[in-house]
């Protein structure tokens, strides 16, 4: 099956976030199962840097403001497509975001012009390639489904993943005319949002089929209080909305060879930690405890819940535990967190920012990963920590719920917990999670039977892989055997 994947970014090429690393697994993940799959991704300078030696093949004249060019070729382990736009896409720093924290004012144009790149690839416009699907990932492939349903037919079907719904690509409606999207779409309803446009809601209505991040999470996208508004529409698509669970890539995140650690262990070698924990703490400024060090390495805002973490950081250190926080987002967030860490130096470390190597030092350093969040499609985090020994402190929502089993006292006799989760997400929930997990850090054994279970799951993408590659068997009519939790 050829396949085409469209995204805003993908690992290690550019990334902001879990996103880029499920885009930049997928391909070598599908392989074994029948599927070539190519990325076809914005031009960004760190891109078009990778792609040195790729060859052009394709030109646009008038491309959405400018001159655009398909530039093809092998980069980061990825066989990519890069939409070569300058005046879409050579600007430094972040992808979505100027200098002034600010989206850039024609996100509509730049990630319109990707996707309907993605439909010209359908259609034909590289001589020996035409791809069969094209899987679109979030709002920003959101209108390549549309382009598809709604302009000049083409043969290809469309997946569309949904990995976080609150990100929807509304923009103005006076932004249709530039689209090149059939008007049809706008008599069908198929991107109009409470007045404006959703580039979300259009690959929403047209996609052949819909997969979120998780089965818990779509089941949640059809309830108010998760569906930021789609959910009616995805009701009326039950049928066609599948959960499949992201995967980590298992080499890149692997403590028995990451070159990031001290000193690389295994499940059989567990006391090997320690060296992390120790490079950890100097790297923090730490002063030894007998509690446990808890880290967090997320993005500081709210749908993470690390606002409820703030209050707790001095109820956290008076039971004699440590923190460490790497992340950015939030102001209120960044600075609150400094102050806990002025107020307890010693005994809290943050650095504002990411760092790929120190997230690695980080769960293999830390006792316990803090993931509090008040919705969450999949998280990797929790994965990471699982593999790392780390053990995953969560709230019960969405993937969260799929991927860590409670420690309580059942699941500890019966020998199958993983981690601590938490319902509801609140504060008073998340600090009584923080309190068990210091009790069950001071009961070795118990302890040290969880980091081993959790380094033993399967975080791989191997079983999700082939629920793809079964779901796009179905979607072009080669079978019709698909299961993938719904």
């Amino acid at each position: 099956m050829e396949v085409l994947s469209v995204a805003s970014e993908a690992y290690p090429l550019i990334k902001t976030g879990g996103l880029a690393d499920v885009v930049g697994a997928l391909p070598s993940a599908l392989a074994p199962h029948g599927v070539s799959m190519r990325v076809l991704l914005p031009g960004y300078p760190k891109v078009m840097a990778a792609l040195e030696s790729g060859r052009d093949v394709h030109g646009f004249e008038s491309f959405f403001g400018g001159s655009a060019r398909l530039l093809a070729g092998r980069a980061g382990g990825l066989d990519v497509i890069a939409l070569d736009a300058p005046h879409l896409f050579d600007r430094p720093g972040n992808p979505y975001v100027g200098p002034n924290g600010n989206d850039w004012p024609d996100n509509a144009m730049r990630f319109a012009a990707l996707s309907f790149a993605a439909y010209q690839l359908a259609n034909g416009v590289v001589e020996g390639y035409v791809p069969e699907l094209l899987h679109c990932h979030d709002w920003q492939a959101g209108l390549a489904p549309a382009y598809v349903r709604y302009n000049a037919p083409v043969a290809a079907k469309t997946v569309l993943t949904v990995h976080n719904i609150a990100f929807q690509g509304v923009f103005g409606w006076d932004q249709f005319p530039a689209l090149r999207l059939d008007y049809r779409a706008a008599d069908e309803n198929a991107i109009e949002f409470f007045g404006n446009m959703s580039f979300l809601k259009a690959g929403l209505h047209s996609a052949d089929a819909i997969t979120t991040v998780s089965p818990t999470y779509a089941h949640e996208i059809r309830t108010a209080a998760y569906g930021m508004g789609f959910e009616g529409l995805l009701q009326s698509r039950a049928d066609s909305v599948f959960g499949i669970l992201n995967g980590i890539d298992t080499t890149a995140w692997n403590p028995a060879e990451d070159a990031a650690l001290p000193q690389r262990y295994t499940v059989s070698t567990l006391a090997g930690r320690g060296a992390s924990r120790q490079a950890l703490s100097t790297r923090f400024g730490l002063s030894p405890a007998d509690g446990p060090i808890f880290s967090v390495v997320s993005r500081l805002t709210w749908q993470k819940g690390l606002d409820m973490l703030l209050p707790l950081c001095d109820r956290l250190v008076e039971q004699g535990a440590s923190l460490v926080v790497l992340g950015s987002g939030e102001a209120a967030l960044e600075s609150g967190f400094a102050a806990a860490a002025a107020r307890h130096p010693g005994r809290i470390g943050v650095e504002i920012g990411y760092d790929e190597e120190l997230s690695h030092l980080i769960q293999a350093g830390s006792d316990a990963i803090l993931i509090p969040s008040r919705f969450e499609p999949c998280g990797l985090t929790q994965l990471y920590g699982l593999r790392y020994g780390c053990i995953p402190v969560v709230s019960r929502v969405g993937g969260l719920a799929d991927t860590v089993i409670d420690a309580n006292e059942a699941a500890i006799e019966a020998g199958v917990s993983t981690g601590v989760v938490f319902s509801p997400a609140t504060e008073e929930a998340f600090e009584e999670a923080i309190r068990r997990t210091i009790e069950l850090f001071h009961r070795p054994k118990v302890w040290h039977k969880m980091q081993r279970r959790g380094m033993k799951s399967d975080v791989s993408w191997e079983a999700s892989a082939e629920k793809y590659a079964n779901l796009y068997a179905s979607v072009l009519g080669l079978n019709e055997n698909v299961d993938p939790d719904r």
